[in-house]
């Protein structure tokens, strides 16, 4: 009997060679499919279909599938094993990656730096040529450690018991600046990476233990520094590698970098820079100082707490419209709809807070438990406390900071979102939903600001930023939970509809 065994992914067109009972999760995770509980056989978030081979009925299928769903094939990918040859129809097969390609001006030093913005589902890694500024080569890859959770808090929980995700994201890491080097490896001066807090703890081989419990306070936030001995990476002996400092508790560098993208530090003027994710991060500030906050927003603008929620792959409906009072959902892919993701659950509810069908309150109106959007697609209830749950964390803390520089919405001359869900969800919905509290001619879709602050971070070495930041614990405010339940409410009133293209005046922040 062969060691190996082939499995095929439709419609990726991709066949592989794997050990026998080789789990696949370790071989999916790749490939987009996506793990948000970890492998716990709770969420169902990884199903596989089985159009060739067997895959035997679990228990913890049963408790997830119809039996139509287990006839047609339906599996959880979790927990099985390829035993026998495959072909697998794979649900989430395409995801865009933000990059970054503003042009930067060059600095006085030669050679080749490799930026890295290492985020919690995605990896982003460029290279340019330090004389001129210029992007060389870039490379994407999904974090290979999405096996093993979709949010931070699962993969701590993980890595409190085994050290594997950070040999695992280096390796990846390793692979990639081989890749993004090609044959140039030897040009390269320095490497500098971004991240959140618990990235960096987790490439840098620091206890995550302070992370995982309130007041999520670690010690070990500084910069982080290493050879390409150390990392076995493919780089000259004498090549620079630094994970940039985090700020403090749960924000970290790639709100640093953040900060350096916008110009928040040279202005006059008070800007806010918001980081939509599950882990809510925003900075305040201008160039007298800085004041910055994390706010567990929980997975709901990643879809990941949605019935029918997944991530902005193919057949996610990312664009809900109201044309003449009746709903148009847009597709990612052109395909079927499958699911929604965070961009089109915040149009959703912004779209049925202007039709009537949802309420201020949050509620359903006519005593209905479903909003129908695109057959078999609906928001439920739950889904929209979901939301709410999010918006409101992201809005009181911005408040919190307001109160505490003694500002007011009014006060700020901009708001930059940035990463992927700021940079694609539309700024009228987020308005109509509460999300953010400003006129849509302030708001900014500023792109991948982590990244581009990584390289001007690089571009400038000799010159690291001197940051007057300030870290606010929202847990420890006093005033945050009753400002957090003000928060919670919708608009009474909505913007009125424009054109829905993303209504972003610049990708540049500055």
């Amino acid at each position: 009997m062969s060691e190996t065994v082939r499995v095929e992914l439709a419609p990726l067109g991709v066949s592989l060679e794997v050990p026998r009972g080789a789990a696949l999760g370790n071989v999916l995770s790749a490939y987009g499919l996506e793990f948000p509980c970890g492998g716990a056989e709770v969420c169902g978030g990884c199903r596989v279909r089985v159009l060739q081979g067997e895959l035997p009925v679990t228990p913890h299928d049963r408790l997830v599938f119809t039996e139509a769903e287990l006839t047609a094939g339906w599996r959880l990918a979790c927990q099985a094993r390829a035993e026998n040859a495959l072909r697998l129809q794979v649900e989430q097969w395409t995801l865009p990656i933000l990059t970054d390609q503003v042009r930067l001006k060059g600095s006085q030093r030669t050679g080749l730096g490799i930026a890295v913005d290492l985020g919690t589902t995605t990896i982003v890694a460029q290279m340019i040529d330090l004389a001129t500024g210029d992007v060389v080569a870039v490379r994407t890859a999904l974090n290979p450690q999405t096996a093993y959770g979709a949010d931070v808090m699962t993969r701590i929980r993980f890595a409190l018991t085994n050290p594997a995700l950070t040999l695992l994201i280096r390796d990846v890491l390793g692979n990639m600046i081989k890749e993004v080097t090609a044959s140039r490896e030897g040009e390269v001066v320095e490497v500098v990476l971004v991240g959140n807090a618990v990235m960096h703890h987790l490439f840098s081989a620091l206890d995550v233990e302070p992370l995982s419990h309130v007041p999520f306070a670690s010690p070990n936030l500084g910069e982080q520094r290493f050879t390409p001995q150390e990392l076995n990476w493919s780089l000259p002996s004498n090549c620079r590698i630094r994970f940039l400092p985090c700020l403090g508790g749960f924000v970290g560098s790639d709100i640093l970098a953040g900060i350096v993208a916008v110009g928040t530090a040279t202005r006059s003027e008070l800007t806010a820079l918001i980081d939509l994710g599950t882990n809510g991060e925003i900075a305040l500030g201008d160039r007298e100082r800085i004041l910055c906050a994390s706010t567990a927003a929980g997975p709901a603008f990643e879809a990941g707490s949605i019935r029918m929620g997944m991530r902005a792959a193919t057949g996610a409906i990312s664009r809900v419209l109201l044309r003449d009072g009746r709903l148009a959902c847009e597709v990612i892919g052109d395909v079927a709809p499958r699911g929604i993701c965070g961009s089109g659950l915040v149009d959703a509810v912004a779209a049925g807070l202007r039709c009537g069908a949802i309420l201020p309150s949050g509620r359903l109106a006519n005593g209905r438990k479903e909003f129908p959007l695109a057959a078999p697609v609906i928001v439920s209830q739950g889904d929209i406390r979901e939301l709410q749950l999010a918006k409101g964390a992201i809005a009181a803390g911005l408040r919190i900071l307001l109160a505490r520089w003694g500002a007011t919405a009014e006060d700020l001359a901009a708001v930059y979102l940035s990463g992927a869900f700021g940079n694609y969800v539309a700024i009228e919905s987020a308005i109509g939903i509460g999300l953010l509290e400003i006129p849509a001619s302030r708001v900014i879709a500023s792109g991948n600001t982590a990244l581009r602050g990584a390289k001007l971070i690089m571009l400038a070495v000799g010159q690291d930023p001197e940051l007057k930041v300030e870290h606010v614990s929202l847990a420890a405010d006093p005033g945050f939970q009753d400002t957090f339940i003000a928060c919670l409410g919708f608009p009474e009133e909505q913007p009125q509809a424009t054109s829905h293209k993303q209504q972003a005046r610049s990708q540049g922040g500055t």
